[in-house]
């Protein structure tokens, strides 16, 4: 699989000197605010994780490769986009081999930040069972890739349009 990883050099120095490094996912960048307010809250966040004494590692995918850590151009480069997919588990390896350019869930950053070798991942909210599951069947990968996935997910909780208590009950 790390044929697919692009690991930036800011981020594979601070995981080689075991300085803590903070995976974030790119979904609200593409797809959870417009311009330039998702260019506007991303810095601010990776901003925030730097003035704790971490190094941001935004997560996104384009030139057939996972990107671990973004540069504040491919960052600003991936905000003005409208083409971007959002990338869940399932999305993953097709955005991969068809060289897609995709923002990533809370479950697919989960699972990047795991083969890179990164702990701990930052967001909002997490997916869960939306309403109405009982006949759509509307349940996010999110859910599973926490009991899956060995990185620490430190976040708001569910989002709040969910169906809290069914969520609640398939965590």
């Amino acid at each position: 699989m790390n044929e697919f990883l692009n690991i930036a050099e800011e981020v594979q120095s601070a995981l080689a000197e075991n300085k803590p490094v903070v995976a974030m996912e790119s979904t609200i960048v593409t797809h959870g605010m417009p311009w330039p307010q998702n260019m506007e809250t991303a810095q601010l966040v990776e901003a925030d994780v730097r003035a704790q004494g971490a190094v941001p590692a935004t997560i996104a995918v384009y030139d057939g490769k996972i990107q671990v850590g973004l540069s504040a151009e491919k960052l600003e480069w991936l905000a003005k986009r409208d083409d971007a997919m959002k990338l869940s588990r399932a999305d993953l390896a097709f955005a991969l081999a068809e060289r897609k350019i995709g923002s990533t869930t809370v479950a697919a950053t989960m699972m990047a930040a795991e083969l890179a070798g990164i702990e701990v991942f930052a967001t909002g909210g997490i997916g869960g069972v939306h309403k109405g599951a009982e006949a759509t069947f509307d349940i996010s990968a999110d859910l599973r890739e926490l009991s899956e996935t060995a990185v620490t997910v430190i976040c708001a909780g569910a989002k709040a349009i969910l169906d809290l208590p069914k969520t609640l009950e398939v965590l």
